[in-house]
């Protein structure tokens, strides 16, 4: 699933892409995708493109004031076109696009989703407030700000052409944030980190990585954590993020899934080595997804079971 920093990325390779272009036709191929019925796709062809922003996990292509505002889920992803295919899209047929932008250069994007597990949404819509999956979301992971009100997140330096994070926090500003989230939150801090409502921007992926850098269990208990703990998971959750988004911008959208899993140390990596200690990177399995640790360096030696039923280390 893209996170902050691939969605981020996503964001400011579209923007390069779309600045100054019009949008010449919308096409759309999974009406399923279409959470929304106010604004109609075809009424954004002939208008002008202003921007691409990220809103947590959420990619927002605002055209004429109208914004375009896409969750990729799980298997969702953008494919970007120098010439679109002239093939036309067949609503309800097996292709993998959902939702295809053709510009006024014959250049353009697809919103595709792999897999029969459909869960790609678009809204189209001239106010933001009225999409709930994004006044819903918390703080963002970076800016520890309400997404709307975030600055962006990355810049290029005009002078030297080189792009950089420009909405930092202080090192006490971010462990007072995670001190109050985790206070007397007897939620394990993985499912604290993944929770969309309490920090916006963090999955599956950077969830591991955060709690590995940081050297704590996915299953500690937020409560349970001492002051140096809590300023250890902020450093990481800051310090990780950063870190990725500055590797996946500058990438085109095609480089961004390799990408990510070339930055991780133990996500995606079960009985590979780990980078920092040598142990072996083990996982515990869910329903649905899976989670990868590092026993030496998270858990000190004791191997978590696999069952989520189980009683786990703290």
């Amino acid at each position: 699933m893209p996170e902050l920093p691939e969605v981020e990325g996503l964001a400011v390779s579209l923007g390069e892409r779309l600045a100054d272009r019009v949008v010449a036709d919308v096409a759309l191929a999974s009406f399923s995708a279409l959470k929304t019925v106010d604004v109609l796709p075809q009424s954004l062809h002939g208008r002008p493109v202003d921007g691409v922003r990220r809103y947590g996990k959420l990619l927002d292509v605002v055209v004429d004031g109208t914004h375009v505002v896409v969750h990729l889920m799980r298997a969702g992803w953008v494919q970007w076109h120098e010439q679109v295919p002239r093939t036309r899209l067949r609503p309800g047929g097996k292709s993998p696009v959902a939702l295809r932008v053709t510009l006024d250069d014959g250049s353009g994007f697809d919103l595709t989703e792999a897999g029969t597990r459909k869960g790609l949404s678009v809204w189209m819509t001239d106010d933001l407030t009225t999409v709930e999956q994004l006044t819903s979301l918390g703080p963002d992971a970076v800016s520890l700000r309400p997404p709307l009100e975030s600055p962006p997140l990355v810049a290029v330096d005009t002078a030297t052409g080189e792009v950089g994070v420009t909405a930092s926090t202080t090192a006490e500003e971010r462990h007072l944030f995670w001190a109050g989230v985790l206070a007397d939150r007897r939620t394990q801090v993985k499912r604290v980190l993944r929770d969309q409502s309490v920090v916006s921007g963090i999955g599956n992926g950077w969830s591991d990585e955060v709690l590995h850098t940081a050297r704590l269990s996915p299953f500690a208990l937020g409560a349970s954590l001492g002051a140096d703990e809590v300023g250890r998971l902020a450093e990481a959750v800051h310090g990780v993020l950063v870190a990725a988004t500055e590797r996946a911008v500058g990438s085109a959208p095609e480089e961004l899934k390799d990408g990510k899993r070339g930055g991780m140390a133990v996500h995606g990596r079960t009985g590979e080595a780990c980078p920092v200690c040598g142990d072996v990177v083990r996982e515990v399995t869910y329903a649905d997804s899976s989670l990868q640790y590092c026993a030496t360096c998270q858990t000190g030696g004791q191997v978590l079971a696999d069952r989520s039923t189980s009683r786990f280390v703290k």
